[in-house]
């Protein structure tokens, strides 16, 4: 099962520099015997506030036992506090390597990855065979663009009608085009986050 999972860190006052930099140093190693391992998946980083530290992750597991027995042995755990979303599979959700390398944008030519958040509420009093046939084009236009390498992944999330994606884009105008060409997009709602390269991501220390 995977797990998206809201990691954020709050050094004690008055821990010093190289302590920091000491459970950082074997933070970053254990973080890649994870990802060998295919615990730890992807890590990024959300926009943060001056001050903030705070990252994502996503996290394979047999249950949530298994997911809390990974992430207590994270050396940063000591200081850090963890909100896990579980993800259920998606119809949706491309074969893994589909579309890939995708656009590029940005220094190097990497593109910039979103997750977005999508709750579908449908207006009542909607036929059934609208409904359907949105649905249908919406299965088609995902894996058009699975394959055009924007979309990545796709999860269910808990909650009715609610969804995950992770996509990239050239900048998140680009992003905001290719949620509009959803044929689902007159009835959800999106929230976007986009994200920037984690040190510890696995997508680049396998790189």
């Amino acid at each position: 099962m995977e797990y998206l999972v809201t990691m954020t860190t709050h050094v004690p006052d008055g821990t010093s520099e190289a302590a920091v930099e000491d459970i950082r140093a074997r933070e970053a190693a254990h973080s890649r015997e994870l990802a060998a391992q295919r615990h730890l998946l992807r890590l990024w980083r959300p926009p943060l506030e001056p001050g903030q530290w705070r990252s994502l992750g996503l996290f394979a597991a047999g249950d949530s036992a298994g997911l809390e027995t990974v992430l207590a042995s994270m050396p940063l755990r000591v200081w850090r506090t963890d909100e896990v979303t579980p993800l259920s599979p998606h119809p949706n959700d491309p074969p893994p390597g589909t579309g890939l390398p995708g656009p590029s944008a940005g220094p190097g030519g990497d593109p910039v990855e979103f997750l977005t958040t999508f709750t579908l509420a449908i207006p009542e009093g909607t036929p059934g065979g609208a409904v359907a046939d949105a649905e249908a084009r919406e299965a088609d236009r995902t894996r058009e663009l699975a394959g055009q390498g924007h979309l990545v992944r796709l999860w269910r999330l808990p909650g009715q009608g609610r969804a995950l994606g992770l996509w990239r884009a050239r900048d998140s105008a680009g992003m905001q085009a290719i949620l509009a060409s959803l044929p689902l997009d007159p009835w959800m709602r999106a929230e976007t986050t986009p994200l920037t390269r984690h040190p510890s991501d696995p997508a680049v220390t396998r790189a």
